[in-house]
């Protein structure tokens, strides 16, 4: 009788390891996924940002410049989705990063957002309310 039920235990298994190993493997590519996700999510925000920030500057900013950018920083990582590429549009009042990776028939793309602002010239504006505040305080 002991032997019939190690033969039903071993059916059974057989049934349920090709079930757990893809619950198992599953999970490590949704763990997978998500990393790589965040990582094509933060090089795509930082270059959004580099962006807003060097367009001020004499010099300019290309699109060019910042997809070179965008490669340094996911090149190094280690990813799954291997194939990155970025698509820049640079605006009067904001970068927009539209950045995409692929491996296979998986795919994920992220779109990353940064305002070009002038803080100098926010700073000058508030300090030059604070001196015409002042200066009608002291006429008072």
């Amino acid at each position: 009788m002991k032997k019939s039920l190690k033969g039903s235990m071993t059916v059974e298994m057989s049934f349920l390891m090709p079930i757990i190993l893809l619950l198992i493997m599953s999970g490590i590519l949704g763990t997978f996924y998500f990393h790589d996700k965040n990582i094509v999510a933060g090089a795509a925000y930082e270059t959004a940002v580099v962006g807003s920030t060097k367009i001020r500057e004499k010099n300019k900013v290309t699109a060019g410049e910042l997809e070179s950018l965008f490669q340094e920083r996911v090149g190094r990582k280690c990813i799954l989705f291997a194939g990155s590429s970025a698509h820049i549009t640079i605006e009067e009042t904001q970068i927009c990063v539209a950045a995409s990776a692929r491996k296979g028939k998986w795919g994920l793309s992220v779109l990353k957002k940064a305002a070009v602002t002038e803080p100098e010239s926010y700073i000058r504006n508030i300090r030059r309310v604070k001196e015409i505040a002042g200066g009608a305080k002291d006429h008072d």
